[in-house]
């Protein structure tokens, strides 16, 4: 039993024998918590001062529109840079936003300053995300990739559990500004841990040469890589309506469950523990398809139409604990996928894009499903959340079948007037990236195992499929060839 509890805790936690990977994991822990500290105080704020849905749909607008205009320009810089020192440079402007956010509450200011803070935080956020996913994977071997991205799933989630509840606490006791105010103290623990870390035991990417056209680039990629379209289409429409519990949450709370703002941050942080819960199941898996993250999302469609039907809280919390674990699975595997199949030179862009339709979608989605749950009740914003997720989910699966690749994508890429055989093509810089002209000749380049990588492939009967997992990327170059390829 003790044997089997100690493997579990070294597949669980494989990340954490790296030092570089530890100090990140610390240091965002604590500046995450404050995180969710500030995005739920300011929610709440919004509210108690319109009392409007359509106001706090306004507010995600401004937290996220930076992102879904700014995503592929934010993606390419996070490309050409050292990922540290951008992320450096970027928390500490992130740290300036929550001490704003802190002078804005104590002195009584007007509502539209928290939106005009808020546009400033969606700027670090824009350049933030890609860069920060990006960086997860050089900081650990690729054969812990999978691992290292849900860990930092559980720890973005297990954040929420705090965060929320934290900030009633303060909200409750102190006022609003407090919550502010310790969330900008929060960061100096993720600017230490960068300064902490060792360059000499990153695996930096390939540093992408400043050219012409590097952004079209990026869209000409994702279009040529079936195993990343679908997934980043599903994500654009859960995104969209799905992803806006910051929006739906309050008002299902307060109006239809007739709770109070502190059972908006216990039902919150139950979705939280449920999401950890996920994290760490997903941080288990050393494989991800497509097939994979279109399950997930019909999970998570389930899960919010149960929650959009049950009549009371206590009913309420148990669905709440589901639909943070199917949540975070999708979310995971459709990160996941993303960070493994992407061209290191091209992982930034590729992410920059994932991040446009998760966040940036939430401008979209959150006027959307605030006008939705302000004329009809947050029930209804809900139920359109599982249809947007049943839907996604049973529209990627229809498209790829079991496989990565099948019958019916072809057809979706002739109707886009896409030649099969030019995918992965090596002038879009797809090294590293798995050939999906491989895949349709039915053998895999390499796939990950329980054991490791395998070097050969699979054929025959079936022929298509990653029998052993999904395809790996090539390792990533050595400092010094990346210093080389940079060059």
């Amino acid at each position: 039993m003790t044997q089997h509890l100690r493997r579990f805790g070294r597949e669980t936690f494989a990340s954490f024998s790296y030092r570089n990977f530890r100090l990140f994991f610390a240091g965002q822990g604590v500046s995450q918590i404050g995180n969710w500290m500030t995005m739920v105080a300011q929610s709440l704020l919004v509210l108690s001062l319109t009392n409007s849905g359509i106001a706090l749909g306004l507010l995600a607008v401004a937290q996220f529109g930076p992102v879904l205009v700014l995503g592929p320009w934010a993606g390419l810089v996070a490309d050409r840079s050292d990922k540290r020192r951008l992320l450096i440079i970027v928390q500490t402007l992130a740290m300036v936003q929550s001490f704003l956010l802190a002078a804005v509450a104590f002195t009584g200011a007007p509502v539209w300053t928290i939106y005009a803070v808020a546009v400033f935080g969606g700027v670090t956020v824009a350049f933030d995300n890609p860069s920060r996913r990006a960086f997860v994977v050089e900081m650990v071997p690729t054969e812990d990739v999978p691992n290292a991205v849900s860990l930092n799933s559980a720890l973005m989630t297990s954040s929420r559990v705090i965060g929320p509840a934290l900030a009633g606490l303060l909200i409750t006791t102190a006022g609003y500004g407090w919550a502010f105010l310790l969330d900008g103290v929060s960061y100096i623990a993720v600017i230490v841990s960068f300064f902490m870390m060792r360059s000499s035991e990153l695996r930096p990417s390939p540093v992408a040469s400043r050219t012409k056209g590097q952004i079209r680039d990026g869209f000409r990629y994702v279009r040529r890589m079936p195993e990343l379209f679908v997934p980043l289409v599903m994500m654009g429409v859960v995104g969209t309506l799905a992803f806006n519990f910051n929006t739906v949450m309050p008002l299902f709370v307060t109006r239809d469950l007739h709770g109070t703002a502190g059972v908006f941050t216990i039902l919150f942080s139950v979705v939280s523990i449920g999401s950890v819960v996920g994290a760490l199941v997903a941080a288990r898996r050393k494989d991800v398809g497509v097939w994979n993250v279109g399950l997930a999302s019909l999970g998570f469609g389930v899960a919010m139409g149960l929650l959009a039907i049950v009549p009371t809280l206590a009913w309420a919390l148990p669905v709440a604990l589901v639909l943070g674990l199917c949540s975070i699975t999708f979310l995971t595997m459709s990160t996941a996928i993303v960070q493994l199949r992407a061209a290191p030179e091209m992982r930034g862009r590729v992410l920059a894009l994932q991040a446009m339709l998760f966040l940036g979608s939430t401008p979209i989605g959150g006027p959307i499903v605030g006008w939705v749950a302000q004329t009809f009740g947050a029930r209804w914003s809900l139920a359109l959340g599982a249809v947007a997720c049943l839907a996604a989910g049973a529209w990627g699966m229809a498209v790829v079948g079991r496989d990565d690749r099948g019958p019916a994508l072809d057809a979706v890429l002739e109707q886009s007037d896409m030649d099969p055989a030019d995918l992965g093509t090596a002038d879009l810089g797809t090294a590293g990236a798995p050939r999906a002209d491989a895949t349709r000749a039915g053998t895999t380049s390499g796939g990950t195992t329980s054991g490791g990588t395998t070097s050969g492939g699979t054929a025959g009967a079936d022929a298509g499929r990653f029998v052993d997992g999904p395809p790996s990327p090539s390792p990533s170059p050595s400092p010094a060839s990346a210093s080389a390829s940079a060059r």
